[in-house]
């Protein structure tokens, strides 16, 4: 198994490889499209999320995208459109692009956004790789024809990082690269009882999985309030900035060390599989 200071070699030649490959001027081509915001919605859809809670994570996204904050939000960057992409994540190397970057710039963009989630087949896959999905979508940044004012990763899940890269490593690439990640732990069926389950998964949210500039995370604590989570989030990320304080409870990244281990993920594995 690769350690720790082995995956922040690997990761940090690629950055390397890929900065030495590509001139510099070619990093951000002057006739990309200007945008207020470049943001992946990054899902959970391992085997730990149920068909129920799937269904509920992708009304949640449908519901927030067509609502009346969201496009007020949209309204009040310099541009009034962002760039947005979806993708559904499990294990290392389960990572697929369901709805590829589209503009959103008013009510029928959002709308046809909304729809391309809803067509698409549910689908679950097995383990949970954080790691891999925060790598994957920071990729998915580079060629995508738009050039925002910030580029934010909203990683959504309902577990810990059990397979990949160590989370915090992949985190700190994903931030020395200029994004911003946020979170949104599912917390509705956290169990202390469960050999698999971490009961403090927003703190472990928290401290290991979000950062970077205005970095923030809403815990959804509750099925009903799934849908409203997802507003609260989507409504910041767009407008940059607060939303009343009846959307949600809102919790920052931490700025100390971290309270639960960031590879306890892969301990709980080991610890399962092996008795």
């Amino acid at each position: 198994m690769f350690g720790w200071k082995v995956w922040r070699n690997c990761l940090g030649i690629g950055l390397i490889g890929t900065a030495l490959a590509t001139p510099a001027g070619a990093l951000r081509a002057a006739d990309e499209e200007a945008v207020d915001l470049e943001l992946v919605l990054a899902v959970d859809v391992s085997y730990s999320m149920d068909v129920e809670e799937q269904a509920l994570q992708r009304e949640g996204y449908e519901t927030a995208l067509t609502s009346k904050e969201f496009l007020d939000a949209l309204r009040l960057g310099p541009t009034g459109r962002i760039a947005v992409a979806y993708v559904e994540w499990a294990g290392e190397g389960e990572q697929q692009m369901v709805v590829k970057w589209r503009l959103i710039d008013g009510p029928e963009s959002a709308k046809a956004f909304a729809a391309s989630i809803a067509q698409a087949p549910l689908r679950r896959v097995y383990r949970t790789s954080i790691s891999s999905a925060l790598l994957y979508s920071a990729d998915q940044f580079d060629l995508n024809g738009y050039k925002g004012l910030r580029r934010v990763i909203d990683v959504s899940g309902d577990g810990v990082n059990n397979q990949g890269p160590p989370v915090e490593v992949a985190r700190d690439s994903v931030l020395e690269r200029g994004i911003t990640i946020n979170g949104l732990p599912l917390l509705m069926k956290r169990s202390a009882a469960s050999a698999i389950d971490v009961p403090e998964l927003d703190l472990y949210y928290e401290d290991c999985v979000i950062g970077g500039a205005g970095a923030f995370m809403v815990p959804v604590e509750g099925i009903e309030g799934f849908a409203r989570a997802i507003k609260t989030k989507l409504v910041m990320e767009v407008a940059g900035r607060l939303p009343p304080p009846q959307l949600g409870r809102v919790q920052p990244a931490a700025e100390r060390a971290p309270r639960i281990s960031c590879t306890i993920g892969e301990k709980i594995w080991l610890d399962h599989w092996s008795n």
